[in-house]
């Protein structure tokens, strides 16, 4: 079955209509929010199916708290339309299912938008569905999933997101005017959607909070409150932050030094808040330290670049995912 886009009644626009792949915190967020205003949301669920088709989706947000008693729900990719655009919200150690699931909605002009974190986690998508088709989004968002079909969403929301050009920024993107319409049903959405021309630099800029906050969090065992109230701690954060800055530099992603501060005290600003990976390590499941710690390290390698800080976190993610007590072995 083909859906085609329409023409908005409120704003005049060509909406496209969308899969959402990983219904989880950051899906089930911004996919209840663009079904809420209108929008043809298509939403691939896994263990919620049953819960949600009975029950519907329910967000509970510091923007105002909604329900959506009725969702387009699928339990088999297979089952669903072909459309304009698939947002995968997936993390990043689920991407071996890419090759089963993007298949069934790709149309000739479909645009795939890939919110996960990390460094060039687009190529996955690329290697599935071509040159040209992928775009890259970072999130700040802070929002957790408490349980079947039920968001909680605590602060923040914007994404900013752009063309994938490939590891070596030669290849073509999306069209523009794709991604434009994109942004534009975002933004009606009440989603804070901004365009980037440097998708890398954007990345690395959201790297120098996920490669102190979500390392340090499992390293640690603190919440983000917690590691910015000791001294020691919130020091550490800080230098890692500043290793960040200057291996985007020296990989040619000019980031200013004041962004240090602005990384800092935005934390300070957040509500207590637990990292997704602190969270998945905790339950069991597999931690994104390829995608948010490996690839930057791999791409600093490329230039001769040294990265002692990132390297050391990363030895002991890894350590540490692979020793943690029988309970929290990965599921």
């Amino acid at each position: 079955m083909v859906v085609d886009s329409q023409v908005s009644q409120k704003s005049g626009h060509m909406t496209l209509n969308y899969a959402i792949i990983g219904t989880g915190a950051l899906g089930g967020f911004y996919g209840g929010l663009m079904a809420r205003s209108g929008l043809d949301v298509h939403f691939l669920f896994h263990s919620d199916f049953e819960h949600v088709v009975q029950h519907g989706l329910r967000v509970d947000s510091k923007l105002g708290d909604f329900y959506l008693p009725k969702v387009q729900a699928y339990r088999d990719v297979r089952d669903m339309p072909s459309v304009d655009c698939v947002i995968v919200g997936l993390k990043s150690t689920q991407n071996h299912l890419l090759a089963t699931l993007l298949p069934p909605l790709m149309r000739e002009d479909t645009v795939v938008l890939v919110l996960q974190n990390g460094l060039h986690v687009e190529q996955a998508t690329r290697d599935v569905v071509g040159e040209g088709r992928v775009a890259g989004g970072c999130c700040f968002l802070c929002s957790n999933k408490v349980g079947p079909g039920h968001i909680r969403h605590l602060d923040y929301g914007r994404i900013v997101f752009g063309p994938y050009r490939g590891l070596d920024d030669s290849e073509s993107g999306p069209p523009s005017d794709r991604l434009q319409a994109i942004q534009q049903d975002l933004v009606n959405a009440g989603i804070d959607g901004q365009l980037t021309d440097d998708l890398t630099t954007a990345r690395w800029r959201k790297l120098m909070w996920n490669i102190p906050f979500n390392g340090l969090s499992v390293i640690l065992n603190a919440s983000t409150d917690a590691i910015m109230k000791d001294p020691h701690s919130r020091n550490l954060a800080r230098r890692v932050s500043e290793e960040v800055r200057q291996t985007a530099c020296k990989c040619g992603s000019a980031i200013e030094p004041e962004f240090v501060d602005w990384v800092v005290d935005h934390t300070d600003e957040m509500v207590p808040y637990d990292s997704s990976m602190r969270l998945d390590f905790k339950q069991g499941r597999p931690i994104e330290v390829e995608a948010i710690y490996g690839n930057a390290m791999r791409a600093a390698l490329r230039r001769g670049v040294e990265t002692p800080i990132l390297t050391s976190l990363y030895q002991q993610l890894h350590f540490l995912a692979a020793h943690r007590p029988a309970h929290q072995k990965d599921a």
